[in-house]
């Protein structure tokens, strides 16, 4: 019984250096939009393949071997759009000679991935739309 006012205590203690709620306005598209209107032409190049990639995801499949490969897809389709800002606004030949590497590995992969899918009959995922990433609180 002498543990339980130290560990209230422990728990009071590490609730109150908890930081803040982040506000609720920043979660919006509007707060989305201003945080990357400083972007220049290569991050908003980054952040419209990212959004792209997840927006593609879409909802998960309860067999976990076409959610894996419904999933991948779209991931691996992210990695080419990602590649592909690199080497059109990058400049390091490292960057470049292994963007070019991505590209090929993720294409081929999204192939195979594909054909699985087309085997088991199984379409790749519907994207997203707007109002589910809305309901999800994105």
């Amino acid at each position: 019984m002498k543990t339980l006012p130290l560990t209230l205590s422990a728990l009071l203690f590490l609730a109150a250096c908890q930081q803040p709620a982040a506000d609720e306005s920043a979660a919006t598209p509007e707060a989305a939009a201003d945080a990357t209107a400083s972007y220049n032409a290569a991050q908003k190049a980054y952040a419209a393949a990212n959004d792209k990639m997840h927006a593609g995801m879409g909802t998960i499949n309860a067999d976990a071997d076409i959610a894996f490969m419904q999933g991948m897809i779209p991931h691996h389709m992210g990695a080419v759009d990602m590649a592909k800002v690199a080497l059109e606004h990058g400049k390091d030949p490292e960057v470049r000679a292994l963007a070019q590497k991505v590209i090929a590995a993720q294409e081929a992969e999204i192939k195979d991935m594909q054909a699985w899918l087309d085997k088991k009959g199984v379409a790749a995922e519907k994207p997203l739309t707007a109002a589910d990433h809305a309901a999800m609180g994105h």
